[in-house]
């Protein structure tokens, strides 16, 4: 396939629907793992659509360490163990950052799970 210039690519997705462009960039953030975040005001003018698929069962939720508590280094394990690939140095600075989202998007039992290890090690958990 021959490479396309950002302007053959723009062209093309001119011609697209909004529908077809959705489905486009929902492709390419599950292929590429990214997201692509709307700014703030398109973000404020799609809160009624927002609050209607709040009102259905939410099936992914977010584990934020609220603070480590007393034991904050039995809690920096934990939180290797939870969040993989993550190295000791950056356990360490999501530790001392909180509150900080630990996983995001998760299923219901993954997050109950690491909920209960962190609370175990003594940190204070919320999920969302």
């Amino acid at each position: 396939m021959a490479k396309l210039s950002t302007e053959e690519l723009l062209d093309q997705f001119k011609e697209l629907t909004l529908l077809e462009l959705s489905e486009f960039v929902k492709a390419f953030e599950e292929t590429f793992e990214v997201t692509a975040a709307a700014p703030v005001a398109v973000a404020a003018a799609g809160a009624p659509a927002a609050a209607a698929d709040a009102a259905e069962e939410q099936d992914e939720f977010d584990v934020i360490l609220e603070s480590a508590g007393d034991k904050k280094i039995q809690v920096i394990k934990v939180v290797r163990e939870v969040v993989s690939g993550l190295g000791l140095k950056e356990a360490k600075d999501l530790v001392e950052g909180a509150p900080k989202a630990i996983l995001e998007k998760v299923a219901k039992d993954a997050a109950e799970a690491a909920k209960e290890k962190l609370e175990a090690a003594g940190a204070k958990i919320s999920v969302k």
